[in-house]
């Protein structure tokens, strides 16, 4: 072989060998860095653009797709200590020419983060509102989607505030009292009665937490790599000592019930959707208390699902709100023919 071709491949070979390489040692050495890539990486496939919006000092960052049309709007709220991109998943699955919205919530990610911030489930939604008034969502009213936490502060919000919402999605929310606590809830009521917030499930600071939290949300058992759980708790441990405030503010006396206080003020459209193995975390028998109390309610049961409904079934869940929001826009059409 021509001494010249020979080079050639040895030349190719150590340009490939450059970036390979560079992968490996990110993913052993900084694979936080990866996870944040991965995120950048998905948003721009997906054409979801990230943007600030000011309401006084107070900072909200949102990513969004498309323009406000004939259809309505989306705004989606992530979960307990979550961010915006855990929609990305679902974001896949939604047709390109729906407006949306998915927003870091108080102290979340990109979003102001202040000691002085009311961080109750009223504050939150008291904070969404400014959001939306912000970016003038509320202009025509527009469909609202939230889990767990996010799903709370959704339902509480379209009872403050039902001219703002046309219809309402709810996926597995936190915030409503049950006959019986599950031994999840009971463990943490311990620890909010005790010194150990260190001991959170939901807030990790190893790997084998991590895994164990994952474990506890999803019904589906994930084999997450070992230098990924890493990343995901270095991603999260200088977030950790946020998250146990707010969780020992979402807990409290003044937000624990707040969802199950307000269900009976919804008035809109409402659709729940839960996992059926969701027994570990939020019990999947709150989708009737909510049926019962909301007249206009359409439950789905998802079943091989846990808590973790937006990364176990993505494709479905999608699925289900295009329908939903199909099923409601053309009866808003039909009664404005008659």
């Amino acid at each position: 072989m021509d001494l010249d071709v020979v080079n050639m491949f040895v030349i190719a070979g150590g340009t490939l060998a450059i970036p390979i390489l560079a992968f490996v040692a990110s993913f052993l050495l900084w694979p936080s860095a990866l996870i944040r890539i991965y995120y950048w990486y998905w948003r721009r496939t997906l054409g979801m653009q990230v943007r600030y919006v000011h309401h006084e000092d107070y900072q909200f960052c949102y990513s969004f797709r498309g323009r406000p049309g004939h259809k309505p709007s989306i705004l989606m709220l992530h979960g307990f200590s979550a961010h915006k991109d855990m929609w990305l998943s679902v974001v896949k699955f939604l047709p390109k020419n729906l407006h949306l919205v998915c927003v870091d919530m108080p102290g979340h990610e990109g979003t102001t983060r202040s000691s002085l911030d009311d961080l109750s489930i009223d504050g939150q939604v008291k904070r969404i509102h400014q959001f939306v008034e912000c970016l003038k969502l509320n202009k025509k009213p527009f469909h609202l989607v939230g889990t767990s936490m996010g799903g709370q502060v959704a339902g509480v919000y379209a009872a403050y505030y039902p001219s703002d919402v046309s219809s309402l999605c709810l996926v597995c929310p936190a915030g409503l009292q049950y006959s019986t606590d599950n031994q999840f809830v009971q463990r943490l009521k311990e620890l909010q009665g005790s010194a150990a917030v260190e001991k959170i499930p939901l807030i990790p600071s190893t790997p084998e937490e991590m895994s164990e939290m994952l474990q506890l949300c999803s019904y589906v058992r994930f084999k997450v790599p070992q230098q990924i759980l890493q990343g995901l708790v270095d991603v999260r441990i200088p977030h950790n000592n946020f998250y146990r405030k707010l969780f020992l503010e979402i807990v409290s006396e003044k937000s624990r019930y707040s969802l199950h206080q307000n269900m009976d003020k919804i008035k809109v459209p409402t659709q729940i959707i839960w996992g059926k193995q969701d027994q570990q975390v939020l019990d999947v028998s709150g989708a009737d208390m909510l049926a019962k109390s909301i007249a206009n309610c359409q439950v789905e049961l998802l079943e091989n699902c846990g808590h973790s409904v937006v990364m176990e079934r993505p494709r479905k869940t999608a699925k289900l709100i295009i329908d939903f929001l199909a099923s409601v826009h053309n009866t808003d059409n039909n009664k404005k023919l008659d």
